[in-house]
């Protein structure tokens, strides 16, 4: 089912006026946030290869450095909303430190994210970030979760084996465009033409992350590294995907069944802030938990949305509206998405 058809009602003016002052970003906690969580990340890497597998120091690590890469890896869902040409070097080093070891480098989610913003794009078939779980079997959900396992492989196979053929082959190439480039849920979906929206350098981040690929492989394959670490890099992106694929469920209702356009109130109603539960910076980091206020403000950085929720549930004059996409921890966004699917295969 669409959003609700009160839609219309909601004060999308005057919230636009109350958190106009919180557009601003501010680079210092770009920066601090992104290098501690960097250092962490692959300062925990480092500790799992070196120390005895299911040691206590072991497991610690491991679970610092796959929550600290997630959250560095997820900078890359603020990146594609800097305003074209700022912030250069940051999305540079990003791409170098977390992007291209992650085989997750910045041009899979340029286009691709933007589309999913785009009032006649959100929602339909063409937005590759959506899919009508709330309107389908339940099953979908537990697969879509359960591809996290083969996720860290196809990216792999992806940047180590699929693009250098790509540079040889075209039609290849643009096979891996159109089907294997875009960090997506839509297994179905058709990445258009490359265009301004994937930004000057993609290219370059391709090659980047391939030279990535295969390096390891190599140092792997020689006895400079060991084995070990292709293991711990395969379970931590597991994990990272994993992760990301429940923060995703619970960040829309997703009862769009894909062939109406929604208005920007729509698809706020559509999505799901989550504002409970000390875990919440954890599973959805970066402000993410804040999913349908960024909706309503995707410029908005990260670091005020918090503020920006607080502030509307405090002085809209009617903020009925505004709750009616508050969930009180993930279990709770999740449960509601179980029972929506559930509902509409009972009517269906």
């Amino acid at each position: 089912m669409p959003a609700p058809e009160n839609s219309e009602d909601f004060p999308l003016k005057e919230a636009r006026a109350l958190v106009a002052h919180l557009m601003t970003r501010n680079p210092l906690i770009y920066w601090a946030d992104l290098l501690l969580n960097l250092i962490l990340g692959w300062g925990g890497f480092y500790l799992v290869v070196i120390t005895p597998a299911l040691s206590a120091l072991n497991i610690f690590a491991f679970i610092v450095s796959a929550f600290s890469l997630y959250r560095a890896g997820i900078f890359v869902h603020e990146i594609v909303h800097f305003k074209k040409g700022s912030f250069k070097s940051f999305v540079a080093f990003w791409n170098i430190t977390a992007g291209m070891p992650l085989l997750i480098p910045s041009f899979t989610y340029y286009g691709v994210h933007n589309d999913h913003h785009k009032r006649d794009t959100y929602g339909t078939t063409e937005d590759g970030e959506y899919l009508p779980f709330g309107a389908e079997e339940g099953w979908k959900i537990i697969a879509y979760v359960f591809l996290s396992l083969m996720l860290p492989l196809l990216f792999l196979s992806r940047f180590l084996i699929l693009t250098p053929l790509s540079w040889v082959i075209p039609p290849l190439g643009r096979y891996a465009w159109q089907r294997a480039s875009s960090l997506t849920i839509d297994l179905a979906y058709r990445r258009p033409p490359p265009s301004k929206l994937d930004g000057k350098y993609w290219r370059l981040q391709e090659i980047g992350a391939s030279i990535y690929a295969w390096a390891a492989a190599y140092l792997i394959y020689n006895g400079t590294l060991p084995l070990k670490v292709a293991i711990v890099w395969y379970l931590v992106t597991v994990l990272v995907f994993t992760m990301n694929s429940l923060r995703t469920l619970g960040a829309h209702a997703y009862r769009n069944p894909g062939d109406v356009k929604m208005s920007v109130a729509d698809q706020y109603l559509d999505s799901i802030d989550v504002t409970g539960g000390i875990l919440s910076p954890f599973w959805a980091p970066v402000g993410l938990r804040f999913h349908a206020t960024h909706h309503l403000f995707p410029q908005m950085p990260y670091h005020n949305l918090g503020t920006a929720h607080n502030l509307l549930v405090k002085n809209l004059s009617d903020n009925t509206l505004y709750l009616s996409a508050t969930r009180k921890t993930l279990w709770h966004a999740l449960a509601t998405l179980w029972q929506d699917s559930a509902l509409s295969q009972q009517k269906n």
